[in-house]
Protein backbone atom coordinates (compact mmCIF):
# COMPACT_ATOMS: atom_id res chain seq x y z
CA UNK A 1 0.00 0.00 0.00
CA UNK A 2 1.40 3.39 -0.99
CA UNK A 3 1.59 6.41 1.26
CA UNK A 4 -1.27 8.83 0.59
CA UNK A 5 -0.30 12.11 -1.04
CA UNK A 6 -0.82 15.46 0.64
CA UNK A 7 -3.67 16.10 -1.80
CA UNK A 8 -5.32 12.79 -0.83
CA UNK A 9 -5.05 13.67 2.87
CA UNK A 10 -6.53 17.14 2.35
CA UNK A 11 -9.39 15.75 0.25
CA UNK A 12 -10.19 13.06 2.84
CA UNK A 13 -10.23 15.62 5.63
CA UNK A 14 -12.49 17.99 3.69
CA UNK A 15 -14.88 15.09 3.05
CA UNK A 16 -14.79 14.27 6.78
CA UNK A 17 -15.50 17.93 7.58
CA UNK A 18 -18.61 17.85 5.37
CA UNK A 19 -19.72 14.60 7.00
CA UNK A 20 -19.25 16.14 10.45
CA UNK A 21 -21.42 19.10 9.42
CA UNK A 22 -24.27 16.62 9.04
CA UNK A 23 -26.09 18.75 6.45
CA UNK A 24 -25.29 22.15 7.97
CA UNK A 25 -24.12 24.67 5.36
CA UNK A 26 -20.38 25.45 5.62
CA UNK A 27 -19.11 29.03 5.72
CA UNK A 28 -15.76 30.70 5.03
CA UNK A 29 -14.13 27.42 4.08
CA UNK A 30 -11.34 28.99 2.07
CA UNK A 31 -10.20 31.17 4.96
CA UNK A 32 -10.59 28.30 7.44
CA UNK A 33 -8.50 25.95 5.33
CA UNK A 34 -5.86 28.55 4.54
CA UNK A 35 -5.41 29.34 8.21
CA UNK A 36 -5.43 25.65 9.18
CA UNK A 37 -2.68 24.81 6.69
CA UNK A 38 -0.64 28.01 6.75
CA UNK A 39 0.39 27.99 10.43
CA UNK A 40 1.80 24.44 10.52
CA UNK A 41 3.48 25.06 7.15
CA UNK A 42 5.21 28.13 8.55
CA UNK A 43 6.16 26.32 11.77
CA UNK A 44 7.78 23.41 9.93
CA UNK A 45 9.53 25.53 7.31
CA UNK A 46 10.89 27.95 9.92
CA UNK A 47 12.21 25.06 12.02
CA UNK A 48 13.81 23.41 8.97
CA UNK A 49 15.33 26.76 7.93
CA UNK A 50 16.68 27.17 11.48
CA UNK A 51 14.49 30.28 11.86
CA UNK A 52 16.30 32.02 9.02
CA UNK A 53 13.51 34.15 7.56
CA UNK A 54 15.33 34.87 4.30
CA UNK A 55 15.88 31.16 3.63
CA UNK A 56 12.33 30.26 4.67
CA UNK A 57 10.88 32.99 2.44
CA UNK A 58 12.90 31.69 -0.49
CA UNK A 59 11.72 28.10 0.10
CA UNK A 60 8.11 29.27 0.30
CA UNK A 61 8.37 31.54 -2.73
CA UNK A 62 7.43 34.56 -0.64
CA UNK A 63 8.91 37.99 -0.13
CA UNK A 64 10.65 38.13 3.27
CA UNK A 65 8.35 40.97 4.40
CA UNK A 66 5.29 38.88 3.45
CA UNK A 67 6.67 35.95 5.44
CA UNK A 68 7.30 38.18 8.45
CA UNK A 69 3.73 39.53 8.25
CA UNK A 70 2.35 35.96 8.15
CA UNK A 71 4.53 34.89 11.07
CA UNK A 72 3.20 37.81 13.12
CA UNK A 73 -0.42 37.04 12.11
CA UNK A 74 -0.05 33.48 13.34
CA UNK A 75 1.69 34.48 16.57
CA UNK A 76 4.93 32.85 15.52
CA UNK A 77 7.06 35.98 16.09
CA UNK A 78 7.24 38.54 18.83
CA UNK A 79 6.16 41.91 17.41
Amino acid sequence: MSTPTLTDCVKANIEAYFNDLNGTEPANMHEMLTRAVEKPLLEVVMARAQHNQSRAAQWLGLNRNTLRKKLLEHGLLDS
